[in-house]
């Protein structure tokens, strides 16, 4: 599959369209707009606006917390004015900082919305673990001096793996109505001197990655067992929980949706893990009730309601 899809600069876009956003949050608090610090929606939203000479408000698959990257941030927003596929990405990504850009634009129906019609999100966290501080890699990375055992950690995970109460992963200020999250899969693989976090959810709490990683990475060290993990989900309590894992590791790396949506397909990342050679949407999603609410099949009145993915 190629990555490189000529622009097309003829036909106008109209109507509802989608957008992949690749960020590095280091500079940002977070994704979602705010009155008192910069936000990736806010940078995103004036380009978009200068291109469209009107203004553009947009909608996102999930929140990202201060300091979290994404490479493939599904957007939507319904365009004031046509403008060609090459302008709206050429166009807003000159309006842009270096630091934020659009990796492409498609047309989509006007049922499509990025943040209802996800039916699962996708994260990485990654870790340097090596003696020595990194320098190429230190926006993007966690680094860790202590030698982990990536195979007990991803032991340790596997008792995450399923619909559960994460109470003991959240976030004290997390504004979700409810704990419970489905995950379906969370792995842990070293590559030379990465260690990489990878897991996928119907969506996330506040911090709810960042938690689970503070807690691997005690696994990793050898200071608690394989049994870690299952021990902070029964206990349900955050105070009794481990660190949170800093945001400069963490990346969003995927939104999943039906193929119908006609979504590009495109190599998850960050870039640094290219060599993995996973395109995104390539697992199978699990037969859960949550994904064929998503799709919208009609379940039973105590079916889960979303919140939002945020992490």
């Amino acid at each position: 599959m190629t990555l490189f899809q000529p622009l097309d600069d003829r036909r106008p876009l109209t109507g509802r369209l989608a957008l992949g956003v690749e960020y590095d949050g280091s500079a940002y608090c977070g994704w979602q707009r705010l009155k008192h610090a910069a936000s990736v929606q806010a940078a995103l939203e004036t380009a978009l606006s200068k291109v469209a000479s009107q203004p553009v408000r947009v909608h996102a698959s999930g929140r990202t917390d201060s300091g979290v990257h994404a490479t493939r941030q599904i957007v939507h927003f319904d365009a004031p004015a046509p403008r060609s596929q090459k302008a709206w990405v050429f166009g807003v990504n000159a309006n842009l900082p270096r630091d934020i850009a659009i990796r492409w634009v498609r047309e989509v129906p006007d049922e499509f919305h990025a943040r209802f019609k996800a039916l699962a999100r996708r994260y990485r966290y990654v870790l340097l673990n090596q003696p020595s501080r990194p320098v190429l890699e230190r926006a993007n990375v966690t680094w860790c001096r202590d030698p982990l055992d990536a195979d007990a950690m991803h032991r340790a995970a596997q008792a995450l793996v399923g619909e559960h109460d994460f109470s003991g992963f959240r976030a004290a200020g997390c504004q979700s109505k409810t704990p419970w999250r489905h995950l379906h899969f969370i792995e842990v693989h070293r590559h030379g001197p990465l260690v990489v976090v990878d897991v996928q959810g119907n969506a996330f709490l506040h911090h709810m990655i960042r938690n689970i990683v503070g807690a691997l990475v005690t696994v990793g060290r050898g200071e608690r067992g394989d049994d870690y993990l299952a021990e902070l989900l029964t206990l349900k309590d955050r105070t009794l929980s481990d660190v949170t894992a800093p945001a400069c590791g963490l990346h969003f790396v995927d939104s999943l949706y039906d193929e119908g949506w006609g979504l590009p397909r495109e190599p998850l990342g960050p870039n640094l893990l290219a060599f993995l050679g996973e395109w995104t949407g390539e697992r199978p999603l699990p037969d859960c009730p949550w994904v064929e609410f998503r799709r919208g099949r009609p379940l039973a009145a105590s079916a889960e309601a979303e919140e939002g993915a945020h992490e």
